[in-house]
């Protein structure tokens, strides 16, 4: 069998459950459903037992499952040794806004004197590490997976912006991006909270900064976006129902090579030094 059906089913057996399992493989519940069926039915096992709570597995589905990990820790270690030879490239996953962070502060992570490179990946999906498709992740949530290892950076804080100095019917006019794309907590908020006023939808975060600029309209972000914007305003206080703490996620069995534990350090000075601005105290660019 194709190795993702494996790994679909590997994911399923770590969260316990399709949702879970869609978040870190970027997937819909229906699909996994689907990729858990055809193994069973390839494999001639009954590998889950399914309830309302979840999928546990079965005496079959725990042996293929530790099978598997062996599988993985060999993969590990062959790609270890084949990044070796070509130079070492330390991979990061992270959501559009604290991308956007790197990528403004890029020198304070990687440096000419470096013998490394960096790769970003920008996304809104769970960083997922268990595959080597990503060495560090940034996430919304302490993570559960035992394999992982993970440091706290400080609470991330939000709150809605509009174009400074608008005029106070704006604020019944709101930028979003679409429902099907909205897939975390700040960005389902608007269609939540602001129904029938929503003037206009994206398909990527980012372009939310640019309407808000323009004056279209009211947007969430995160308030180390907003308040370091110089052309945008609050239009009331934080919404604290949104709030949460942030974490730097990695591989356990990668977190020693030298080049991840670099970044990693690096990247927690950085995030930390902006942790005021993170957990909305409003400091502004000079």
């Amino acid at each position: 069998m194709d190795w993702d059906i494996y790994r679909c089913f590997m994911s399923v057996a770590r969260t316990g459950g399709l949702t879970g399992a869609a978040q870190a493989l970027g997937s819909s519940p229906a699909t996994v459903g689907r990729r858990m069926l055809e193994i069973e039915e390839r494999t001639g096992r009954s590998l889950f037992v399914r309830s309302q709570t979840g999928y546990q597995l079965t005496g079959d589905g725990q042996l293929l499952f530790e099978q598997l990990e062996e599988m993985e820790a060999a993969a590990r270690r062959v790609e270890s040794w084949r990044r070796e030879g070509e130079g070492a490239v330390v991979r990061i996953t992270a959501g559009t806004w604290v991308s956007w962070l790197l990528a403004e502060n890029f020198p304070a992570l990687c440096t000419e004197r470096d013998g490394f490179s960096l790769a970003i990946n920008v996304g809104e999906t769970r960083a997922n590490l268990a595959y080597r498709e990503s060495d560090i992740g940034i996430r919304a949530f302490e993570p559960e997976e035992s394999y992982l290892a993970a440091r706290p950076v400080g609470d991330v804080a939000y709150a809605a912006y509009r174009q400074k100095n608008a005029l106070p019917a704006s604020n019944g006019r709101w930028v979003a991006v679409g429902e099907e794309d909205a897939i975390s907590s700040y960005l389902r908020w608007p269609h939540e909270h602001a129904t029938g006023r929503i003037v206009a939808t994206v398909t990527r975060p980012r372009s939310l900064l640019d309407l808000a600029r323009a004056g279209a309209g009211c947007a969430v972000l995160p308030c180390f976006v907003g308040d370091l914007d110089p052309l945008l305003e609050r239009t009331g206080e934080e919404i604290p129902a949104l709030r949460h703490r942030q974490w730097i996620v990695m591989n356990n069995e990668d977190r020693h090579r030298q080049e991840i534990r670099t970044v990693v350090d690096r990247m927690t000075k950085l995030l930390k030094s902006h942790a005021d601005i993170f957990a909305g105290k409003r400091p502004r660019r000079g």
